[in-house]
């Protein structure tokens, strides 16, 4: 099992495969990052810490029983000739839930009520958002596993690429969720990433298929112009004594 270790193609295939997994999990870390806004702070590490950690867990269990996967691309039913797989319908509904919430986001992010008391509704509001994290995990997690076969044919490699990239997410989990929290716009922008995301999963449903690069170019760049924007901003804030901008933090019903 562990024969690998001596094989440096393996190496490279690890490290190859740890790289694209830290790409393929930056929305999933921006919509934790997203979520888990919501909770108190004293919840917020706890909260990140089991959604990655549910993450990572669906991936490993998902590459376990990777011949049920594969099994998934095959088709279970056709409408008006199209065949519809295990796989399309998840990243079908994946997709409509993703559209959903990161709509709502936006929506209660801008126009929703200041939260009144906290007492009542913590418990609700943080095993909700960890279900909600569990759910949209699974559609990150299938893309992401598939993706793994098809690049290495070794499975200590891809749970140890798995576990490496996940434990990298944690640390920068944290930092990443300051980020955007401290920045609105930023938040509104990557909210924005999330529904091309989720247009995306439901085109890839329908056997559209996107390149994924063009989607991560588009992120980066939209990235760099806000990072921009974000320094004149704040420069000139500072310049005036302005206090900066900050979205509502209500939880949706």
């Amino acid at each position: 099992m562990l024969e690998w270790i001596a094989d440096p193609s393996a190496w490279v295939a690890l490290a190859t495969l740890t790289l694209l997994e830290i790409v393929l999990g930056i929305d999933n870390i921006i919509f934790i990052s997203i979520l888990v806004s919501r909770l108190p702070k004293a919840q917020q590490p706890k909260a990140r810490f089991f959604g990655l950690g549910l993450a990572m867990g669906t991936r490993i269990l998902l590459l376990l029983s990777i011949s049920w996967v594969m099994q998934l691309t095959n088709d279970l039913f056709h409408v008006f000739g199209e065949g519809f797989s295990g796989r399309d319908l998840i990243l079908f509904f994946g997709g409509l839930f993703l559209l959903f919430k990161s709509s709502s986001e936006i929506y209660h992010g801008l126009e929703g009520e200041e939260e009144a008391a906290q007492s009542g509704g913590k418990a609700y509001g943080f095993m909700g958002i960890i279900v909600q994290i569990a759910i949209i995990d699974i559609v990150f997690s299938l893309d992401s596993v598939i993706t793994a076969v098809g690049l290495v044919d070794n499975v200590p490699v891809m749970i140890a690429a798995i576990v490496i990239s996940v434990l990298v997410m944690m640390l920068s989990a944290g930092t990443i969720s300051a980020f955007i929290d401290k920045h609105p716009s930023l938040k509104m922008l990557a909210l924005s990433f999330l529904i091309v995301v989720g247009t995306v999963l439901i085109a890839e449903a329908f056997d559209v298929h996107v390149p994924k690069g063009y989607v991560y170019f588009a992120m980066a760049f939209s990235l760099a112009v806000e990072a921009v924007n974000i320094r004149m901003r704040g420069a000139r804030s500072r310049k005036l004594g302005q206090e900066p901008v900050h979205l509502r933090k209500d939880l949706p019903d």
